[in-house]
């Protein structure tokens, strides 16, 4: 996920820059375990974390999302394959639910809103390594993005491109089909996925761990493909991923995966509220939109260029002044790299009208860049709602004075509200729907939609604040982004169990086409196969076949 936080970028855009001094002595935690030694990374547990154990309490919080807290029977703190079968074993024969988490930053209430009575607590197995013996890059799935990405570019020059917050783990990130700054010029993180690890049930009730290539000749290829955009917590519980580029050849781990550009240019421009008026703010969000209608094909020059239009509500108190903020991250070593920027940001204030607040440039290392990103997005903390669309083309000026009324109106009662229209396209737009279990593969731009409060007592207001926004953006389309038209239906790294209530959804497309389009129907015998007694569910999961 990729949304900067406002406050920092009125601040400075790059304020995490100087941390990248720091960050070229964590390479001695680099594992030389065994090549597929399900113990890799073992150095404690499991351990068994009770209601009466102090350190109960910090697993029940840890959650991103203030509004919902995790208390099972028990929290399972484990570090290797072999402690999560049997945990998961454990459960099945004790008949107790069983739940796996591992950045705990579901936005929804899919651990503790699930009865969950054990949760196997996956953030301890952080492993980061070159796997000789796959040729491939194994990534543990509580590893965090910030400390995956540090690991891969200073050990190995390469990188897997996903989002920016840097406490998101890999676990659920990646089969989500994670996106962010790379994504443009090298796909969608499970587009790099070669193998997978899952503890799975089968219809006897015996767990085990199976490990899914993209082999075709590999007889739990299936279980693979439903890891490469088919979202968390549906078919087992991921321990480990493998990452090796399509097509990459060779064993030197230098060249198995995406090498990041050297620097990016970084540019911020900020619309101030103050003569931004209904049509200024119309012709930018549409200039915004049709730039990337134009730019967003594979081979586009721009596929080096990351934006996003943050679209800010207006605060009761404390009102930054602020409309909108535009940030871009571009390759700084294309040819006439400061030329395409420059000609992006004409165009995106071309006929605004109002004046703009243009920070200059500034050209940082890629790592820096990373950081600077992740800075501003994880300074939003809180209880919060969260909604997101695939866009195929650009929001329309009744969906664009909607988003203006209602963001400029003060009867709300958060702290910070946003609509983030955020570049997509290029390299992500390659694959054909059914190569991976992401299928939306020719949108343009991802939208998403958050809001942020504090106090307890105002949940239900603001969400239904945001709940309403959100159905007059598409009440043309029965209150969602159905697929296939303008909008392509929204990202299940951003779950929104609205999608399935028919109070907010009267599209009459059913949740999962607006998640999985037509490869629900493949999920699903996946599902069966390797989960039959459906052990692992939430509320949007995959349901088994003739649910």
């Amino acid at each position: 996920m990729t949304d900067p936080n406002r406050r920092r970028f009125l601040t400075h855009t790059v304020a995490a820059a100087t941390a990248t001094a720091a960050a070229g002595g964590t390479l001695a935690a680099v594992t030389a375990a065994p090549a597929h030694a399900s113990t890799a990374g073992a150095g404690f547990g499991p351990v068994s974390v009770g209601a009466s154990d102090p350190r109960y309490e910090d697993l029940a919080l840890r959650g991103k999302n203030k509004r919902f807290t995790t208390r099972p029977e028990s929290f399972q703190v484990v570090t290797t394959t072999d402690q999560v079968v049997r945990a998961v074993q454990d459960a099945v024969r004790a008949g107790k639910r069983v739940v796996a988490r591992s950045g705990a930053h579901c936005f929804e209430n899919f651990v503790g809103g699930s009865g969950a009575e054990v949760v196997v607590d996956l953030a301890e197995m952080d492993t980061v390594r070159y796997d000789a013996g796959r040729r491939a890059f194994e990534v543990g799935a509580g590893a965090q993005l910030a400390d995956v990405y540090r690991t891969l570019y200073y050990g190995w020059g390469v990188t897997v491109p996903g989002g920016a917050s840097a406490t998101v783990a890999f676990g659920g990130h990646v089969v989500g089909g994670g996106f962010g700054q790379l994504s443009r010029r090298h796909g969608i993180s499970s587009d790099h996925l070669y193998a997978v690890e899952v503890v799975v049930v089968d219809g006897s009730g015996r767990a085990r761990a199976i490990v899914a290539t993209r082999e075709p000749g590999d007889p739990h290829r299936d279980l693979w493909w439903a890891h490469t955009g088919g979202g968390g917590g549906n078919f087992g519980i991921v321990t480990r991923y493998w990452f090796r580029s399509p097509g990459a050849t060779g064993s030197d781990p230098g060249k198995l995966l995406p090498r990041p550009p050297g620097s990016m240019l970084a540019s911020t421009v900020m619309f101030p509220r103050e003569g931004l008026d209904k049509a200024a703010f119309r012709t930018l969000v549409r200039n915004h939109g049709r730039w990337h209608e134009r730019h967003s094909g594979p081979d586009s020059p721009y596929r080096g260029l990351f934006s996003g239009l943050i679209l800010l509500g207006r605060q009761r108190e404390n009102d930054s002044g602020m409309a909108a903020i535009a940030f871009t991250h571009l390759d700084a070593t294309l040819p006439g790299a400061e030329k395409l920027l420059q000609d992006h940001i004409d165009a995106l204030t071309d006929g605004v009208g109002a004046e703009p607040y243009v920070l200059p440039t500034e050209q940082l290392p890629w790592f820096a860049s990373v950081e600077a990103l992740a800075a501003n997005q994880d300074a939003e903390q809180g209880r919060q709602k969260l909604k997101s669309a695939y866009l195929r083309r650009a929001y329309d000026d009744a969906q664009i004075d909607v988003l203006f009324d209602r963001l400029a109106d003060l009867d709300h009662s958060h702290d910070t509200a946003s609509v983030s229209l955020q570049g997509y396209g290029g390299r992500a737009n390659s694959p054909e729907p059914g190569d991976t279990a992401t299928a939306q593969r020719d949108s343009v731009m991802r939208a998403l939609y958050m809001n942020t409060w504090q106090d307890p007592e105002k949940d239900d207001a603001n969400v239904d604040w945001m709940r309403r926004l959100y159905a007059d953006v598409y009440a043309a389309t029965g209150g969602v982004p159905v697929p296939d038209g303008q909008g392509d239906g929204c990202f299940i790294n951003f779950p929104d169990i609205d999608t399935a209530d028919p109070k907010w959804n009267t599209s009459g497309v059913e949740w999962h086409r607006l998640y999985y389009k037509d490869n629900y129907r493949r999920l699903q015998a996946v599902k069966a196969a390797y989960d039959p007694r459906d052990i692992f569910r939430h509320a949007l999961a995959i349901r088994p076949a003739g649910d």
